[in-house]
């Protein structure tokens, strides 16, 4: 007994054609769409302080106008989590579009994320939430569930729990379910999307198994990924005949180590022990994922908070030609005295050398200094930057000019993670008839803990009793990565696909030389989590984001490409594995 899950979004603004694409392209029991991410709740929020009805993705409104009638012709359960801050707001507006189309269908919603009011000085506060709200509802006969603010995989585990009839304490079939929904959660990054190795898979090429499934792969227009789930828990990750993409090992083991960190990966109806998945190909487009084991849920639930931080405003300046570091001086020096009788609390300066000696057009001759200012009165950073840049126009230094002259200055957020024991939050499963449905709390919980580091492989022997010699090179010849956002952290995956590069990998990318190839994080807290089963080290790297994706703390605020700055990075391989 087989149930087939899709997904067809990974985050507000995913393409608008995929519902259809995976309602159109195959069979499916259940097809998922994931709208949330931190910066979505906060986009959300703003928009609900504009209209109390708001908060919710309407894009989901648009894209189900136009496939609803195919939904119920082709028997497909949608499960999706567009409620956002509003996921009664959308019910309704199900229904109404329903009615409005002639379509029957029975919607229901999950509510009690929202914490908001508990959390003065939030703009929106909301707990996540687990898949037992959802099972509850496509239990009683629902066509379409809402929800806010619930995990990315509890899209899955919901409704594989109501499928299979899990209990709660089934712990290691909802770990299965857990890793499944992770794998699907950000759409075609399951299918060749945002891939370290694109480059061979664009030729066809690959390693061992992943090469004789590569052939003639199309990353034009991936295809969305679905699951096969079994009753046990394991499943088989794929996506519907003739789409673009691909799926493999190395996809799919890019996507467990996205946004994770260690062995345990937490989340409110089950510990997933990432250290215990087992991949093997089983099949061109087709990746069986087996072996995981689970654990009782922490005793708390996490809450993501968004509040508005204040205002930020930013100037780049362009400097052409020569004298480079003479010209940011200046401009830094005359804007530093400008701003000195009422200064932003946050300044921050960075030259990025993007020019060339000799060029052949003036933007390849040209360096880029970037100023961000921040402050919680919008003036500071609005009116007073503006009129100090601006009048340096005639009296700085030569080539004078800007990108784009600076605005009034706009709001950002902040986001902070806080968390609540299970029973604090009224998580409500709100039938289609309109009943309402308590969601008891995990009965059962463990306390969080790092389990003890695997041991490592062997080591490669020695170059000196091998004769093999090495090459300085860059590490993204040998390994794949993929980096995300947690909050102020950021989280960088790193894996290999061989078991000789594994044992070198294992030894030679410690902490200390992760520092080293990264200095942006030298002066912060770094931890290296192992996972031999993946042949991956994952890295989480606390504070590099500052206050969060909102806040816009650096060049990448989201860290999306912070791991292919560590593989362009060169450190000595040995030439067997080149």
């Amino acid at each position: 007994m087989t149930l087939r899950i899709g997904n067809a979004s990974g985050f507000y603004g995913d393409r608008f054609d995929a519902l259809r694409e995976m309602l159109a392209g195959g069979e499916l029991d259940v097809l998922t769409g994931d709208y949330l991410a931190e910066l979505t709740m906060l986009i959300l929020g703003r928009d609900r302080l504009k209209d109390p009805g708001a908060g919710y993705a309407r894009t989901f409104l648009r894209q189900l106008e136009d496939c609803l009638g195919l939904a119920r012709e082709r028997g497909v359960r949608i499960v999706t989590n567009a409620g956002g801050l509003n996921p009664a707001g959308l019910a309704d507006a199900v229904r109404q579009l329903a009615d409005r189309l002639g379509i029957p269908v029975r919607v229901a919603h999950v509510e009690g994320d929202d914490l908001t009011a508990a959390h003065p000085g939030s703009l929106a506060a909301h707990a996540y939430l687990g898949g037992f709200g959802i099972a509850e509802c496509l239990r009683a006969g629902a066509d379409i569930v809402v929800t806010g603010r619930v995990t990315d995989a509890a899209l899955v585990t919901g409704p594989a729990a109501a499928h299979f009839g899990w209990r709660p304490d089934e712990y290691d079939r909802l770990a299965g379910a857990v890793v499944a929904g992770h794998v699907l959660e950000c759409g075609t990054q399951a299918t060749g999307g945002n891939y370290a190795f694109f480059a061979e898979a664009g030729a066809g090429a690959g390693a061992g198994a992943e090469a004789a499934a590569g052939a003639g792969r199309d990353l034009r227009r991936p295809g969305f990924p679905l699951a096969e789930l079994h009753e046990d828990g394991s499943c088989v990750i794929t996506k519907h005949p003739g789409t673009g993409g691909f799926v493999d090992v190395g996809t799919v083991t890019a996507q467990l180590l996205y946004e994770t960190g260690g062995a345990r990966y937490a989340g409110p109806d089950v510990t997933a022990r990432l250290d215990t998945v087992r991949l093997s190909q089983d099949g061109p487009d087709r990746v069986r994922i087996e072996g995981v084991r689970g654990e009782a849920p922490p005793p708390t639930l996490k809450v993501g908070r968004n509040r508005l931080g204040g205002f930020r405003n930013e100037v780049v300046f362009v400097l052409t030609g020569l004298d480079i570091e003479a010209k940011a001086a200046l401009v830094r020096e005359q804007l530093t005295d400008a701003l000195a009788k009422s200064p932003p609390s946050g300044i921050s300066w960075e030259l990025v050398r993007t020019d060339r000696p000799d060029a052949d057009t003036e933007e390849t001759a040209s360096a880029l200094l970037r100023l961000v200012v921040r402050d919680r009165d919008q003036e500071t950073v609005g009116r007073a930057l503006t009129g100090a840049a601006v009048e340096l126009a005639l009296a700085s230094y030569p080539g004078f000019h800007v990108l784009a002259p600076p605005g009034k200055g706009a709001p950002y957020g902040v986001f902070e993670d806080v968390y609540v024991p299970h029973g604090d939050v009224p998580h409500v499963a709100v039938l289609h008839d309109g009943r309402r449905i308590p969601v008891p709390p995990a009965q059962d919980t463990l306390v969080l803990q790092d389990p003890p580091e695997p041991p490592l492989p062997e080591p490669l022997p020695a170059p000196h009793a091998t004769g093999g010699p090495t090459r300085r090179a860059p590490l993204g010849l040998v390994a794949g990565a993929r980096s995300g956002d947690k909050g102020g952290n950021a989280n960088v995956g790193v894996w290999v696909r061989s078991d000789e590069a594994w044992r070198w990998l294992a030894h030679t990318l410690t902490v200390d030389t992760f520092r080293r190839l990264l200095p942006e994080t030298a002066g912060l807290t770094v931890t290296r989590h192992v996972l031999p089963n993946l042949r991956a080290l994952n890295f989480t790297v606390e504070g590099i984001l500052g206050e969060g994706v909102a806040a816009q703390h650096r060049f990448d605020p989201q860290a999306k490409a912070l791991g292919e700055w560590l593989r362009s990075r060169h450190l000595d391989i040995p030439e067997a594995l080149l």
